[in-house]
């Protein structure tokens, strides 16, 4: 079913790609500073998350090899139980090629199964739960990535310099298409520009991100509507048209009619419609089973 398009509230998916010294842990800190609220880190980085502890207040789990999926899966349901409000992966990139993750993961399976078609279809399943954790979570996340680093010879005033720069990231190709916004942070300054950027916040821009980043991404998060109160309102709207219907056939066409909006709602919702359907359901066959008793009966 069609319906007009409106932007509802959302979570932040921040990816921050860049190569080492770049800024990125500084950087992520910072921005979830501006965004507020309970944070929570997970340190693949051998400590260097808690360097920034002075800035804010923050809990930090240290996560050590394997660097295998599901340990990150479970660790942001972790945070998701203890009530945490942004979470940040530093980094994302040993998911993928650190020891354990899942170019090792693929590499032992090809071992095993002498296929590395095949050791793709055991190991990517992992990794694509892992993928859907991060974009299924109710938390704000930021994820860190390392990127692959090149030289490159440029003149400055006249004098040959070597500048370090950042190309693709350390991750599965495509994975930064899966963020809300992503920021490219340069080895000289520490200047972000956005590769990708939904919000369209910072587009054309150079800038080094701070904690005013994190209060204009909130800003634009919350500018959308609440997406939970228009379904409950929805919600509302059906269970109220389930209670007039007042005969089995248009109960049933109703239903079959709204049946894949329905799926499409969380638990909670669908399991409130069915029990209004049957509750509704068992009212009109008892009307139709007395309106036959008084038929027989005259």
């Amino acid at each position: 079913m069609f319906r007009k398009a409106e932007r509802k509230k959302a979570k932040l998916r921040l990816g921050i790609l860049g190569p080492s010294g770049s800024g990125k842990t500084y950087s992520a800190i910072l921005i979830t500073k501006g965004l507020g609220g309970k944070v929570a880190l997970i340190d693949t980085e051998h400590g260097s998350g808690e360097l920034y502890s002075h800035l804010m207040d923050y809990d930090v789990a240290t996560l050590t090899p394997p660097f295998s999926p599901d340990k990150y899966v479970q660790l942001i349901h972790g945070a998701e139980q203890a009530g945490y409000d942004t979470l940040i992966i530093d980094s994302l990139s040993h998911a993928w090629s650190g020891d354990g993750g899942v170019l090792d993961m693929h590499d032992k399976a090809t071992a095993a199964t002498r296929n590395s078609f095949t050791a793709w279809r055991e190991v990517t399943p992992q990794h694509n739960a892992f993928v859907d954790a991060i974009l299924q979570s109710p938390l704000h996340i930021i994820a860190t990535m390392r990127t692959k680093t090149a030289y490159e010879v440029t003149q400055d005033n006249g004098k040959t310099k070597v500048v370090k720069v950042g190309l693709a990231p350390i991750q599965r190709d495509g994975m930064e298409y899966e963020f809300t916004a992503v920021f490219d942070l340069s080895i000289d300054g520490h200047i972000a520009t956005a590769s990708k950027d939904r919000t369209t916040l910072f587009d054309g821009r150079h800038f080094k991100p701070s904690v005013d980043t994190g209060i204009e991404l909130l800003e634009w998060l919350e500018a959308g509507i609440d997406g939970d109160a228009a379904a409950r309102e929805a919600v509302k709207e059906m269970i109220d048209r389930i209670s007039k219907i007042d005969n089995l056939f248009e109960l049933r066409n109703w239903w079959k009619k709204h049946q894949p909006e329905i799926e499409g709602l969380k638990l909670v919702d669908r399991t409130l419609l069915v029990t209004s359907k049957d509750a509704r359901k068992a009212e009109l066959e008892k009307t139709e089973q007395a309106g036959k008793s008084q038929s027989a009966g005259g």
